[in-house]
């Protein structure tokens, strides 16, 4: 691999963090770019290596927001725990069936969501009680599961619905609701890598570098994102998600 592709997929890395840390995304960014960078490595192998820099920004990214967001550790952990055994199946099924079959479904989804949050103007503005301890207990679980194995076996735009979730269910608001996720995506990453690593399809000689491009994104999008608040958050979410519906459409309709 020549020094020109690894720039680029290190520019590319940085954008993925920036963007992941503020509503999630980042895939949408990276991934594509490295399926069509490294075109003669097997895709497992690609996705894989990609798991090591979308931890490290979402690690740095997760202690930006830690800053200023309190978290229920109780809870938090019980979810981090159970992301990180979906993500891990996720990735497992992903190396025998093919999600192909399932991005119709996301892609109508994503219909319904970006109409939610464009005509609910005060979506995650503020924090909504709605729920007991018990029943945010039980939610965030059921979340942590689904979203969890989503991302070990598609992938694009987990943390994005890591967010809408916190925030339609369990009353959130953009902020609490982006660092849950975070911490969430930190699980998610670290389920797959393990898994990764267990069938030897990392590369490390551009996971390493790409991780550190992705690092140094999520701490200026993190940054970022606190210092905007929550309408700022709202608005890049509104983006990035239907930035995920063109993507998911051009796989339905022409890929």
């Amino acid at each position: 691999m020549d020094t020109f592709t690894l720039i680029l997929l290190c520019i590319a890395a940085f954008s993925a963090g920036f963007v992941d840390a503020i509503v999630g995304g980042g895939g949408l960014i990276q991934t594509p770019a490295a399926l069509v960078l490294l075109p003669d490595l097997p895709v497992s192998t690609v996705i894989g290596s990609l798991k090591i820099p979308s931890f490290s920004g979402t690690f740095f990214a997760a202690r930006q927001y830690l800053k200023r967001t309190q978290l229920n550790w109780r809870i938090t952990s019980w979810m981090c725990i159970t992301a990180f055994i979906a993500a891990f199946a996720g990735s497992q099924l992903l190396t025998v069936v093919s999600n192909q079959y399932m991005k119709p479904v996301i892609f109508i989804v994503l219909v319904l969501v970006a109409i939610y949050t464009y005509s609910k103007k005060d979506f995650g503005q503020q924090v909504h009680k709605k729920h007991s301890t018990k029943s945010i207990f039980g939610w965030s679980l059921l979340i942590s599961f689904v979203i969890g194995f989503y991302d070990g076996f598609i992938g694009p735009g987990a943390g994005s619905f890591l967010v809408l979730a916190f925030i339609a269910i369990l009353g959130f608001d953009f902020l609490q609701a982006s660092a849950n996720a975070k911490m969430v995506n930190l699980s998610t990453n670290l389920g797959s890598i393990v898994l990764f690593l267990l069938k030897g399809s990392i590369l490390w000689t551009v996971a390493i570098p790409m991780a550190i491009s992705n690092a140094i994104g999520g701490i200026m999008g993190a940054s970022l994102a606190i210092k905007k608040g929550n309408q700022f958050i709202r608005i890049f979410f509104l983006i990035i998600v239907i930035a995920t519906l063109l993507r998911f459409g051009y796989d339905v309709f022409w890929g």
